[in-house]
């Protein structure tokens, strides 16, 4: 496995393979890797005979100083799982080395990130657009995977590489989930054991919406009051918000139609856990 720190050094790994004939791929990930991430990884394997995956937790898709300080960085361990993953190499770049002096240019999303997320967490997604565009010419991929948590994520991805004509092959990756239903992510080691039990009222949370749902009841109200119980019963969860919007346009309507997907995001303490369910 070949670790890289710098653009030139990926670009030059990536372009010798395909001048070979190979299909790269690419999971880009702020570390802290867990299964989900290394299923990210086996899938990209499915569609690429070589793959890179990225670390880099990046300060421009956080709105909270406190939020990005604490992010978990493993590294060591990271590297340590990428190697036995037979991960083909890992870049790991600096954040001066991603944004130096001056640096001054942004990719600017549209309106699939002005709600949900968007509206929670200004400028969040133009920093996840940013990363992702200077990742894609990093490692010039014919493929990318992405996980279905971050849903809104993904729809505004495959916008940016659709608009912008990149190339790039995005493949949406299915929720791996633990024995209890929580979505696997790298925020959950920083819940007590107190707090990590509760968790499970989130995914509890979405089973009710689509319990709802598969019943026939299609009224939105009634849908998000049915998952919002759930959350609302348990004391050691804030409730932020729980939307049923389309799964193509993340809009809201008063009635639930074909398509549409349950978001929400929870808080335990100052963890904020995120998850959505396809109705």
């Amino acid at each position: 496995m070949e670790v890289f720190d710098t653009p030139d050094g990926l670009r030059a790994w990536s372009r010798a393979h395909r001048a070979a004939g190979r299909r790269v791929g690419l999971v880009p990930t702020m570390g802290a890797l867990h299964d989900g991430h290394l299923a990210l990884v086996d899938r990209a394997r499915e569609d690429a005979d070589v793959v890179a995956l990225s670390i880099f937790v990046n300060p421009l898709q956080f709105n909270r100083s406190d939020d990005f300080t604490s992010y978990p960085r493993p590294l060591d361990d990271d590297l340590a799982l990428c190697r036995a993953r037979r991960v083909d190499a890992v870049y790991a770049p600096l954040a001066a080395t991603m944004y130096p002096d001056g640096f001054q240019t942004r990719v600017v999303p549209g309106a699939l990130a002005e709600v949900l997320e968007g509206a929670q967490r200004p400028g969040h997604f133009e920093g996840v657009t940013t990363v992702v565009a200077k990742l894609f010419h990093a490692a010039e991929p014919d493929v990318a995977v992405f996980g279905q948590k971050d849903f809104q994520q993904l729809a505004i991805i495959r916008r940016m590489v659709a608009d912008l004509d990149m190339g790039v092959t995005i493949v949406p990756m299915p929720i791996v989930r633990e024995a209890d239903g929580l979505a696997m992510s790298s925020r959950n080691r920083r819940l007590s054991a107190a707090q990590r039990a509760a968790a499970a009222c989130v995914p509890r949370s979405l089973d009710a919406v689509a319990a709802a749902y598969d019943a026939g009841v299609r009224d939105v109200a009634t849908l998000v009051a049915a998952g919002r119980r759930v959350v609302d019963a348990e004391p050691l969860a804030r409730f932020e918000h729980l939307e049923i919007v389309d799964g193509a346009t993340l809009r809201g309507d008063p009635t639930a139609g074909p398509g549409c997907v349950a978001v929400t995001a929870v808080w335990f303490g100052d963890v904020r856990l995120i998850d959505n369910r396809l109705l």
